[in-house]
């Protein structure tokens, strides 16, 4: 008889795991479809960095689409919340002023990367032929305020 009764237990024990499995998986089967909506992508990059920005409750996003012509840069400045960029076309090399250091590192089309918050940077477009177009998201900048600081050049990249 106890017998039985634990078979019997084990059975409603599975069937009732069994439905609640599927009632779980069935669900995104419910979404909806959109209606009315157009998604038009700015541009999509591969992260090549390594860290994170953090965004802050109170303060501006801003997004931005940002074109420098073959030979042109960015000039020397940094960000209040850094920047997360995306680089839709071209090919550049951002020339970061670490300390007495200058870090040069190139990017093309199709990549993607993080200014951080105060970093020095200027942002070189390297062809001769084609201008680079970026999709930039600054976190955290101050209502009011400008995403980019001008910056005078710190001398750490010779050449530039």
């Amino acid at each position: 008889m106890k017998t039985t009764k634990r078979v019997v237990r084990l059975a409603f024990l599975t069937v009732g795991l069994a439905g609640l499995f599927a009632a779980l998986n069935a669900v995104p089967g419910a979404a909806t479809p959109p209606v009315l909506l157009t998604n038009v992508p700015l541009g999509r990059g591969t992260d090549l960095s390594d860290g994170t920005l953090v965004f802050q409750e109170g303060t501006d996003v801003v997004v931005s689409q940002i074109t420098v012509l073959p030979g042109g840069s960015s000039g020397w400045h940094s960000h209040p919340g850094g920047a997360m960029i995306v680089i839709k076309q071209g090919d550049l090399t951002v020339n970061r002023s670490i300390g007495s250091q200058c870090q040069s590192t190139n990017y093309t089309a199709g990549q993607a990367f993080i200014e951080r918050p105060g970093e020095l940077d200027d942002v070189v477009n390297t062809s001769t032929t084609t201008p680079y177009v970026l999709i930039v998201t600054f976190p955290r900048v101050p209502q009011g305020h400008s995403a980019r600081i001008d910056q005078p050049d710190p001398g750490t990249c010779a050449g530039l």
